[in-house]
Protein backbone atom coordinates (compact mmCIF):
# COMPACT_ATOMS: atom_id res chain seq x y z
CA UNK A 1 0.00 0.00 0.00
CA UNK A 2 2.67 2.26 1.31
CA UNK A 3 4.79 1.98 -2.52
CA UNK A 4 1.68 3.08 -4.38
CA UNK A 5 1.34 6.05 -2.16
CA UNK A 6 3.98 7.25 -2.23
CA UNK A 7 4.50 7.38 -6.27
CA UNK A 8 2.46 10.77 -5.75
CA UNK A 9 5.00 12.70 -4.23
CA UNK A 10 6.61 15.32 -5.68
CA UNK A 11 10.19 14.83 -6.33
CA UNK A 12 9.93 11.24 -4.91
CA UNK A 13 11.35 8.53 -6.61
CA UNK A 14 11.70 4.47 -6.55
CA UNK A 15 15.19 4.73 -5.65
CA UNK A 16 14.45 6.90 -2.14
CA UNK A 17 11.59 4.46 -1.42
CA UNK A 18 14.18 1.57 -1.47
CA UNK A 19 15.83 3.07 1.28
CA UNK A 20 14.28 2.42 4.99
CA UNK A 21 15.27 4.94 7.22
CA UNK A 22 15.94 4.15 11.12
CA UNK A 23 13.33 6.55 11.98
CA UNK A 24 10.77 8.99 10.57
CA UNK A 25 9.14 12.04 12.01
CA UNK A 26 5.68 12.50 11.28
CA UNK A 27 4.82 16.47 11.85
CA UNK A 28 0.71 17.41 10.89
CA UNK A 29 1.02 21.33 9.81
CA UNK A 30 -1.79 23.67 10.02
CA UNK A 31 -0.78 27.50 9.87
CA UNK A 32 2.65 27.15 11.13
CA UNK A 33 4.95 28.90 8.78
CA UNK A 34 6.93 30.88 11.10
CA UNK A 35 7.40 27.89 13.31
CA UNK A 36 8.38 25.52 10.76
CA UNK A 37 12.39 26.62 10.49
CA UNK A 38 13.27 26.45 13.57
CA UNK A 39 11.30 23.00 13.79
CA UNK A 40 13.00 21.42 11.12
CA UNK A 41 16.33 22.32 12.21
CA UNK A 42 15.96 21.41 15.72
CA UNK A 43 14.78 17.75 14.14
CA UNK A 44 18.00 17.68 11.79
CA UNK A 45 20.13 18.71 14.13
CA UNK A 46 19.10 16.56 17.32
CA UNK A 47 18.70 13.40 14.79
CA UNK A 48 22.02 13.82 13.02
CA UNK A 49 23.72 13.91 16.51
CA UNK A 50 22.98 10.46 16.75
CA UNK A 51 23.85 7.50 14.68
CA UNK A 52 19.92 7.11 13.18
CA UNK A 53 19.18 7.45 9.70
CA UNK A 54 15.85 9.75 9.30
CA UNK A 55 13.78 11.53 7.62
CA UNK A 56 10.68 13.93 8.33
CA UNK A 57 7.37 13.97 6.59
CA UNK A 58 5.51 17.12 6.79
CA UNK A 59 1.85 17.07 6.38
CA UNK A 60 0.41 20.25 5.02
CA UNK A 61 -3.21 20.41 6.62
CA UNK A 62 -4.63 23.14 4.47
CA UNK A 63 -2.58 25.80 5.49
CA UNK A 64 -3.45 29.23 4.01
CA UNK A 65 -0.10 31.21 5.51
CA UNK A 66 2.31 29.87 3.31
CA UNK A 67 3.38 26.98 5.36
CA UNK A 68 2.32 24.29 2.18
CA UNK A 69 4.61 27.31 0.15
CA UNK A 70 7.57 27.01 2.26
CA UNK A 71 7.59 23.17 2.76
CA UNK A 72 7.60 22.49 -0.95
CA UNK A 73 10.50 24.82 -1.21
CA UNK A 74 12.41 23.00 1.43
CA UNK A 75 11.43 19.52 0.08
CA UNK A 76 13.10 20.38 -3.31
CA UNK A 77 16.70 21.44 -1.31
CA UNK A 78 16.63 18.48 1.55
CA UNK A 79 17.04 15.40 1.07
CA UNK A 80 15.73 14.38 4.53
CA UNK A 81 12.48 15.93 4.04
CA UNK A 82 8.85 14.93 2.45
CA UNK A 83 6.20 17.71 2.15
CA UNK A 84 2.72 15.94 2.15
CA UNK A 85 0.11 18.77 0.95
CA UNK A 86 -3.17 17.41 1.29
CA UNK A 87 -6.16 19.30 -0.68
CA UNK A 88 -7.91 21.17 1.78
CA UNK A 89 -8.10 20.98 5.95
CA UNK A 90 -9.08 17.33 7.06
CA UNK A 91 -8.29 17.85 10.19
CA UNK A 92 -5.41 16.73 12.54
CA UNK A 93 -6.20 12.87 12.68
CA UNK A 94 -6.23 12.76 9.04
CA UNK A 95 -2.71 14.62 8.57
CA UNK A 96 -1.30 12.31 10.83
CA UNK A 97 -2.72 9.41 8.84
CA UNK A 98 -1.18 10.83 5.74
CA UNK A 99 2.03 11.17 7.23
CA UNK A 100 1.86 7.38 8.42
CA UNK A 101 0.78 5.97 5.01
CA UNK A 102 4.16 7.73 3.79
CA UNK A 103 6.41 6.88 6.58
CA UNK A 104 9.22 4.63 5.58
CA UNK A 105 10.61 4.77 9.02
CA UNK A 106 11.27 1.41 11.30
CA UNK A 107 10.15 3.72 14.05
CA UNK A 108 7.70 6.34 14.06
CA UNK A 109 7.55 9.89 16.01
CA UNK A 110 4.77 12.26 15.69
CA UNK A 111 5.03 15.73 16.97
CA UNK A 112 3.38 19.06 16.74
CA UNK A 113 4.74 22.10 14.71
CA UNK A 114 3.89 25.30 17.06
CA UNK A 115 7.54 24.43 18.99
CA UNK A 116 5.62 23.61 22.23
CA UNK A 117 7.22 20.14 21.79
CA UNK A 118 10.67 19.38 22.43
CA UNK A 119 12.46 17.62 19.11
CA UNK A 120 15.32 16.84 21.70
CA UNK A 121 13.22 14.56 23.89
CA UNK A 122 13.34 12.30 20.42
CA UNK A 123 15.93 10.07 21.18
CA UNK A 124 15.18 9.47 24.76
CA UNK A 125 11.39 8.57 23.30
CA UNK A 126 13.49 6.11 20.55
CA UNK A 127 15.42 4.60 23.50
CA UNK A 128 12.78 3.82 25.61
CA UNK A 129 10.83 2.30 22.45
CA UNK A 130 14.49 0.12 22.19
CA UNK A 131 13.81 -1.41 25.98
CA UNK A 132 10.62 -3.46 24.29
CA UNK A 133 8.01 -1.18 24.15
CA UNK A 134 5.19 -0.39 20.97
CA UNK A 135 4.67 2.83 21.84
CA UNK A 136 5.98 5.56 24.08
CA UNK A 137 3.86 8.40 24.60
CA UNK A 138 4.95 11.92 25.45
CA UNK A 139 3.89 13.43 28.98
CA UNK A 140 4.05 17.39 29.14
CA UNK A 141 4.49 17.20 33.38
CA UNK A 142 4.58 21.02 33.42
CA UNK A 143 2.44 22.22 30.88
CA UNK A 144 3.16 26.22 29.44
CA UNK A 145 -0.76 26.77 28.79
CA UNK A 146 -3.96 28.62 30.20
CA UNK A 147 -4.70 27.26 33.50
CA UNK A 148 -8.45 28.27 33.03
CA UNK A 149 -8.83 27.39 29.40
CA UNK A 150 -6.60 24.55 28.44
CA UNK A 151 -5.31 22.94 31.69
CA UNK A 152 -8.16 22.17 33.69
CA UNK A 153 -9.98 20.98 30.93
CA UNK A 154 -7.14 18.58 29.83
CA UNK A 155 -6.69 17.13 32.99
CA UNK A 156 -10.82 16.14 33.69
CA UNK A 157 -10.60 14.90 30.28
CA UNK A 158 -7.43 12.58 30.47
CA UNK A 159 -8.61 11.29 33.76
CA UNK A 160 -12.43 10.66 32.10
CA UNK A 161 -10.44 8.78 29.09
CA UNK A 162 -7.73 6.56 31.80
CA UNK A 163 -11.19 5.68 33.42
CA UNK A 164 -12.54 4.50 30.55
CA UNK A 165 -10.24 3.15 28.44
CA UNK A 166 -8.08 1.56 31.22
CA UNK A 167 -4.67 2.64 29.72
CA UNK A 168 -2.94 4.67 32.07
CA UNK A 169 -1.27 7.74 29.86
CA UNK A 170 -1.35 11.05 31.29
CA UNK A 171 -1.51 13.33 28.57
CA UNK A 172 -3.45 11.91 25.85
CA UNK A 173 -3.14 15.11 24.39
CA UNK A 174 0.47 15.20 23.80
CA UNK A 175 1.19 14.63 20.58
CA UNK A 176 4.87 13.88 20.64
CA UNK A 177 5.10 9.70 20.79
CA UNK A 178 6.64 6.92 19.31
CA UNK A 179 5.98 3.75 17.78
CA UNK A 180 7.09 0.95 16.25
CA UNK A 181 6.11 0.95 12.45
CA UNK A 182 4.39 -2.34 12.32
CA UNK A 183 1.71 -0.97 15.28
CA UNK A 184 0.86 1.74 13.01
CA UNK A 185 0.00 -0.38 10.27
CA UNK A 186 -2.95 -1.96 12.45
CA UNK A 187 -4.44 1.01 13.29
CA UNK A 188 -6.81 2.49 10.94
CA UNK A 189 -8.20 6.20 11.93
CA UNK A 190 -10.88 8.02 11.47
CA UNK A 191 -12.87 10.72 12.72
CA UNK A 192 -10.57 12.69 15.09
CA UNK A 193 -9.39 9.23 17.38
CA UNK A 194 -5.61 10.69 17.21
CA UNK A 195 -6.52 11.45 20.67
CA UNK A 196 -6.76 8.02 21.32
CA UNK A 197 -3.73 6.53 19.53
CA UNK A 198 -2.68 4.77 22.99
CA UNK A 199 -5.98 3.14 23.72
CA UNK A 200 -6.38 2.15 19.95
CA UNK A 201 -2.56 0.69 20.61
CA UNK A 202 -3.87 -1.23 23.22
CA UNK A 203 -6.53 -2.63 21.66
CA UNK A 204 -4.14 -3.99 18.91
CA UNK A 205 -2.17 -5.90 22.05
CA UNK A 206 0.94 -3.01 22.22
CA UNK A 207 3.07 -1.73 25.45
CA UNK A 208 2.69 1.04 26.33
CA UNK A 209 4.43 3.51 28.39
CA UNK A 210 5.16 7.17 28.89
CA UNK A 211 7.48 9.70 29.99
CA UNK A 212 8.14 13.40 30.93
CA UNK A 213 9.03 15.34 28.29
CA UNK A 214 9.71 19.13 27.83
CA UNK A 215 7.46 21.40 26.75
CA UNK A 216 7.46 25.03 25.90
CA UNK A 217 5.14 27.99 25.62
CA UNK A 218 3.67 28.85 21.94
CA UNK A 219 6.34 31.43 20.37
CA UNK A 220 4.18 31.99 16.88
CA UNK A 221 0.45 32.02 16.52
CA UNK A 222 -2.20 30.99 18.45
CA UNK A 223 -3.44 27.69 19.43
CA UNK A 224 -6.16 25.76 17.33
CA UNK A 225 -7.86 24.05 20.37
CA UNK A 226 -10.59 25.33 22.80
CA UNK A 227 -13.52 24.07 24.44
CA UNK A 228 -15.33 23.18 21.16
CA UNK A 229 -14.05 19.87 21.12
CA UNK A 230 -15.41 18.68 24.34
CA UNK A 231 -18.69 17.19 23.00
CA UNK A 232 -16.29 15.57 19.90
CA UNK A 233 -13.79 13.90 22.40
CA UNK A 234 -16.66 12.31 24.28
CA UNK A 235 -18.35 11.01 21.38
CA UNK A 236 -15.36 9.75 19.80
CA UNK A 237 -14.30 8.21 23.55
CA UNK A 238 -17.95 6.14 23.30
CA UNK A 239 -16.36 5.02 19.87
CA UNK A 240 -13.43 4.00 21.71
CA UNK A 241 -14.93 2.46 24.57
CA UNK A 242 -17.36 0.24 22.22
CA UNK A 243 -13.75 -0.85 20.09
CA UNK A 244 -12.63 -1.60 22.92
CA UNK A 245 -15.23 -4.14 24.53
CA UNK A 246 -17.31 -5.41 21.74
CA UNK A 247 -15.21 -4.81 18.32
CA UNK A 248 -15.30 -8.79 17.83
CA UNK A 249 -18.22 -9.67 19.48
CA UNK A 250 -20.65 -6.99 18.96
CA UNK A 251 -23.78 -9.49 19.63
CA UNK A 252 -22.75 -9.33 22.95
CA UNK A 253 -23.61 -5.66 24.03
CA UNK A 254 -27.04 -5.53 21.51
CA UNK A 255 -27.82 -9.30 22.63
CA UNK A 256 -27.73 -8.39 26.43
CA UNK A 257 -29.65 -5.30 26.02
CA UNK A 258 -32.16 -6.85 23.95
CA UNK A 259 -32.71 -9.73 25.98
CA UNK A 260 -33.03 -7.53 29.28
CA UNK A 261 -35.54 -5.79 26.92
CA UNK A 262 -37.75 -8.35 25.64
CA UNK A 263 -37.63 -10.48 29.67
CA UNK A 264 -38.97 -7.02 31.14
CA UNK A 265 -41.29 -6.50 28.34
CA UNK A 266 -42.73 -10.09 28.72
CA UNK A 267 -42.77 -10.10 32.50
CA UNK A 268 -45.21 -7.04 32.69
CA UNK A 269 -47.44 -8.66 29.63
CA UNK A 270 -47.96 -11.72 31.97
CA UNK A 271 -49.04 -9.35 34.60
CA UNK A 272 -50.99 -7.55 32.61
CA UNK A 273 -52.37 -10.98 31.24
CA UNK A 274 -52.90 -12.71 35.09
CA UNK A 275 -54.75 -9.09 36.34
CA UNK A 276 -56.87 -8.99 33.00
CA UNK A 277 -57.93 -13.23 33.72
CA UNK A 278 -57.88 -13.28 37.10
CA UNK A 279 -59.82 -9.69 38.34
CA UNK A 280 -61.07 -8.80 34.85
CA UNK A 281 -59.43 -5.64 34.98
CA UNK A 282 -59.71 -3.57 32.06
CA UNK A 283 -55.96 -3.17 30.81
CA UNK A 284 -56.54 -1.93 27.11
CA UNK A 285 -55.99 2.14 28.66
CA UNK A 286 -52.99 1.54 30.41
CA UNK A 287 -49.38 2.96 29.70
CA UNK A 288 -47.73 -0.87 31.40
CA UNK A 289 -49.58 -2.03 28.25
CA UNK A 290 -47.78 0.34 26.00
CA UNK A 291 -44.27 0.26 27.92
CA UNK A 292 -44.58 -3.88 27.02
CA UNK A 293 -44.57 -3.56 23.71
CA UNK A 294 -42.31 -1.17 23.48
CA UNK A 295 -40.10 -2.83 25.50
CA UNK A 296 -40.56 -5.97 23.10
CA UNK A 297 -40.08 -4.41 19.98
CA UNK A 298 -36.87 -2.51 20.84
CA UNK A 299 -35.52 -5.99 22.17
CA UNK A 300 -36.47 -7.68 18.80
CA UNK A 301 -35.01 -4.54 16.95
CA UNK A 302 -31.34 -4.57 19.00
CA UNK A 303 -31.32 -8.17 18.60
CA UNK A 304 -31.66 -7.31 14.80
CA UNK A 305 -28.46 -4.49 15.30
CA UNK A 306 -26.32 -7.19 16.89
CA UNK A 307 -27.09 -9.59 14.12
CA UNK A 308 -26.09 -6.94 11.67
CA UNK A 309 -23.05 -5.36 13.43
CA UNK A 310 -21.75 -9.57 14.02
CA UNK A 311 -22.25 -9.44 9.84
CA UNK A 312 -20.57 -6.10 9.52
CA UNK A 313 -17.26 -7.01 11.89
CA UNK A 314 -16.73 -10.32 9.82
CA UNK A 315 -17.13 -8.23 6.24
CA UNK A 316 -14.70 -6.00 7.84
CA UNK A 317 -12.04 -8.35 9.33
CA UNK A 318 -12.36 -10.78 6.11
CA UNK A 319 -12.57 -8.29 3.22
CA UNK A 320 -9.33 -6.92 4.41
CA UNK A 321 -7.61 -9.98 5.29
CA UNK A 322 -7.32 -8.79 9.25
CA UNK A 323 -6.76 -11.64 11.97
CA UNK A 324 -8.77 -11.21 15.05
CA UNK A 325 -5.32 -11.55 16.89
CA UNK A 326 -2.00 -9.64 16.67
CA UNK A 327 1.27 -11.96 16.86
CA UNK A 328 4.05 -10.17 19.05
CA UNK A 329 6.58 -12.85 17.65
CA UNK A 330 7.11 -16.56 16.87
CA UNK A 331 9.43 -19.22 18.68
CA UNK A 332 10.60 -22.18 17.26
CA UNK A 333 13.73 -24.55 17.48
CA UNK A 334 15.01 -25.25 13.90
CA UNK A 335 15.03 -28.96 12.90
CA UNK A 336 17.57 -29.51 10.23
Amino acid sequence: MRSGLVNGLTGYNEATASVVPDVSIVVPVHDEVESLPYLLEAIASTLTATDLSYEIICVDDGSSDGSAQYLKEQAQIRTDLKAVILRRNYGQTAAMSAGFNYALGKAIVTIDADLQNDPADIPMLLAKLEEGYDLVSGWRKNRQDAALKRLLPSKIANWIIRRVTSVNVHDYGCSLKAYRAELVADMNLYGELHRFLPALAYIEGARITELPVRHHARRFGRSKYGLSRTFRVLMDLLTIYFMKKFLTRPMHVFGLLGLISMITGGAIGIYLTFIKIAFQVDIGNRPLLILAVLLLVTGVQLFCFGLLAELLMRTYHESQGRPIYRVREIVAKSIK
